[in-house]
């Protein structure tokens, strides 16, 4: 199985070009989405609320709470990471499981290099994207706000640092016909007899 890790900065298009590189072939896992589901887990809304009652009201946990507990100390991240990643983790290993016979899995997880969640042998694609775009785009966001993808990029290692660690760096222009393109080519270079 040849495992294809996509990572990048906050809204560089990690998603979206995981998604071109899965097409209709390859699983994908979405850390983000795990999350989400995590969070809907009453069993991780208990801990959460134990942990930050000063926040943590409503079940399913609303977004603007945590985002409120973020803004207010920085710290309880680290608090929310400890008890949510555990799980996440437990999600990937059950999706690296069941499609351990599939010849490609994408894995969309932004922490990755992070959290030391890669293995030698994996294909590491960093997404890069001009700066200005970048901000652009996040600002197009219905979620949007400034102060919480600061406080995320702060537990990001720098672009520059990912891109070394990469064996692949795309350049993401927004651009859908380029990015099909782009995609397309790097995966021929990966999955060799597709």
């Amino acid at each position: 199985m040849i495992k294809i890790c996509v990572v990048g900065s906050i809204g560089s298009g990690k998603t979206y070009i995981s998604k071109l590189l899965a097409g209709k072939k390859f699983p994908i896992f979405n850390a983000d989405e795990e999350v989400s589901n995590v969070y809907k887990q009453k069993s991780i809304f208990a801990k959460l609320k134990k942990t930050l009652s000063k926040y943590i009201a409503s079940y399913p946990i609303d977004k603007q709470e945590l985002i409120q507990a973020i803004s207010s100390n920085q710290n309880n991240l680290k608090k929310i990471i400890k008890i949510v990643h555990p799980e996440v983790r437990k999600k990937m290993k059950l999706f690296l499981q069941k499609n351990k016979s599939k010849k490609v899995v994408i894995m969309d997880i932004p922490l990755l290099l992070e959290n030391k969640l890669h293995e030698p042998e994996d294909v590491i694609i960093c997404i890069d994207a001009n700066q200005k775009l970048l901000d652009a785009k996040l600002k197009q966001r219905p979620s949007y706000n400034k102060k919480m993808i600061s406080i995320l990029r702060k537990i990001q290692l720098p672009i520059e640092e990912k891109k070394l660690l990469a064996d692949f760096v795309l350049v993401n222009n927004y651009n859908k016909k380029t990015m099909q393109l782009r995609v397309k080519e790097l995966l021929g270079r990966i999955v060799i007899n597709d």
